[in-house]
């Protein structure tokens, strides 16, 4: 095994152990580090060589998507960051290569509200049609899920890794251990939402007193977000919905309909979790719609109050 292989099993077992890192995260480092191990080793190259650093970092901005080059420098600066902090290098030769870029300003995608009106017009339906006890259970986890996405704007990570004994119905209250250990708390406050877990509940109680888990699958599992994203599939096509549903849009559409009703930014920040406000500031875009209302009604042009002097205006 040669020393760059060593050092990465080493860090990873570091993020494991002593970090606490979710798995996903791990999973993420180990491909990254991989591919950085393979792109070396096929230069013959030294992993503390400024050049072979640079050549892999160049060929990540000529292959991969910005946010995916993003991501990988990311997980190189934190491994020879740990290579640095326990002192296995002298120099972080990092600190020597041109890795700023800048990215695509996106705005997220969120789903417009007639879009979100089929989509549960479908999701209601399905409950509907349920015939057998099996499909009732499906029916009610899938409006549960979906109820509570929509509701609080919960990650799907958060969602499908919420425990039992953090969601308090009686009170109204979900605990979430977000990104980094962060721990928030949202309210219930719709009657819907609490009324939809409450159902799920009941029917699901035997397998939630077996499991550490609050949404579980057939087999009394904690629910996979593959499942959900599978779930959202389904009942978009049901519904005849033509652009594609993931379960982050429903976060992304919580926040811009809170922002679209001038709620404070501050406070979206916080029930979203963000450690930081730039990220929440993604979502003060406008709409079309509150766009056209806007300038249809409060349009400067009209304090001039003019139109009868101009030929134009008649």
């Amino acid at each position: 095994m040669n020393a760059l292989t060593e050092l990465i099993k080493e860090y990873l077992q570091y993020c494991q152990v002593r970090k606490e890192l979710d798995p996903k995260t791990i999973r993420a480092y180990r491909a990254d580090l991989e591919g950085f191990r393979l792109h070396i080793e096929g230069l013959n190259g030294n992993y503390l060589d400024r050049r072979s650093i640079g050549s892999y970092v160049d060929i990540l901005h000529q292959e991969k998507a910005p946010r995916t080059v993003r991501r990988k420098i990311a997980s190189l600066r934190a491994f020879y960051n740990y290579l640095t902090f326990s002192e296995e290098i002298e120099e972080n030769p990092l600190m020597r290569v041109e890795l700023s870029f800048k990215l695509p300003q996106r705005l997220p995608r969120y789903i417009p509200n007639h879009v979100m009106k089929r989509f549960y017009q479908e999701l209601y339906a399905q409950r509907e049609r349920a015939n057998t006890p099996y499909q009732i259970k499906c029916a009610v986890r899938d409006i549960a899920v979906i109820e509570l996405l929509f509701a609080t704007g919960l990650r799907i990570s958060e969602l499908c890794g919420l425990r039992q004994e953090a969601v308090n119905l009686y009170d109204g209250e979900v605990r979430i251990h977000g990104k980094g250990d962060k721990e928030r708390i949202l309210q219930l406050t719709e009657k819907i939402t609490i009324g939809a877990l409450t159902e799920y509940k009941l029917l699901f109680q035997g397998e939630i007193s077996k499991s550490e888990y609050f949404f579980l699958n057939k087999y009394g599992n904690p629910l996979s977000d593959q499942s959900v994203r599978d779930m959202i599939d389904r009942l978009a096509h049901m519904a005849s919905i033509p652009m594609h549903i993931t379960p982050h849009m429903f976060r992304h559409s919580f926040a811009t309909y809170l922002v679209n009703q001038d709620v404070d930014i501050r406070c979206i920040q916080e029930m979203l979790g963000h450690s930081s406000i730039r990220t929440t500031e993604i979502y003060t875009h406008v709409d079309m719609a509150k766009q056209r209302n806007v300038l249809e009604t409060k349009n400067p042009r009209k304090l001039l109050d003019m139109e009868n002097a101009l030929p134009f205006g008649r």
